[in-house]
């Protein structure tokens, strides 16, 4: 321990004293920075994917890649304002997709009962999958519809609504992610060092 205190109290004296800012990252934590890169850009990647297939939640993907790297870079390219921004891009785009089912159904002039089915029916569809992702607004608008009380070809028009709706907010969604992935190159590239 006096060796230590000798050490530094030398190297202050010859001029060599840094503060533990200025202490250059040793090759293992350089490595494990490079592998933390590595994932961010691999949920950022996996994310853009997931915002075009159903099963993957892609807006959370891309912000938690994206939030990884400005940890990872101690928030020196991308502060809490750039943050914020393409958090609520994102959120934005999340609750649009979310009730894009329901709006599909209700331009159709949707019953409530199919509005509500619909929503239900995107809600459920979550945990089954592609599948049910793809179906569930459209079997909820449609068994919404049905229990108000109208024909089976009315529903069958309100579920195809529910339809549209559902690729419409997949088309926001994807607009959103591309947002995102922008505004986070726009801000590096902004608070980059000259």
């Amino acid at each position: 321990m006096a060796a230590t205190a000798e050490k530094n109290v030398a190297g202050k004296e010859a001029g060599e004293s840094r503060t533990s800012s200025e202490r250059r990252p040793t090759p293992r934590r350089a490595g494990g920075m490079n592998i933390l890169y590595v994932v961010a850009g691999a949920l950022i990647v996996v994310g853009l994917v997931g915002a075009i297939v159903p099963a993957l939640p892609g807006i959370p993907l891309i912000f938690g890649g994206i939030w990884l790297i400005a940890g990872v870079d101690r928030y020196h390219h991308l502060g809490l304002w750039w943050l914020l921004g393409i958090a609520v891009i994102g959120t934005i785009g999340l609750t649009v997709d979310l009730l894009a089912g329901a709006l599909g159904a209700k331009r159709a002039g949707a019953s409530k009962q199919a509005v509500w089915g619909a929503l239900v029916g995107t809600v459920i569809g979550l945990f089954f999958g592609l599948p049910g992702l793809l179906l569930g607004p459209f079997l909820g608008a449609v068994l919404g519809e049905l229990s108000a009380g109208n024909s089976v070809l009315r529903s069958t028009h309100v579920g195809v609504s529910a339809w549209f709706g559902l690729l419409f907010g997949t088309i926001i969604k994807l607009v959103s992610s591309l947002m995102m992935v922008a505004l986070f190159g726009a801000a590096w590239w902004w608070n980059r060092s000259p």
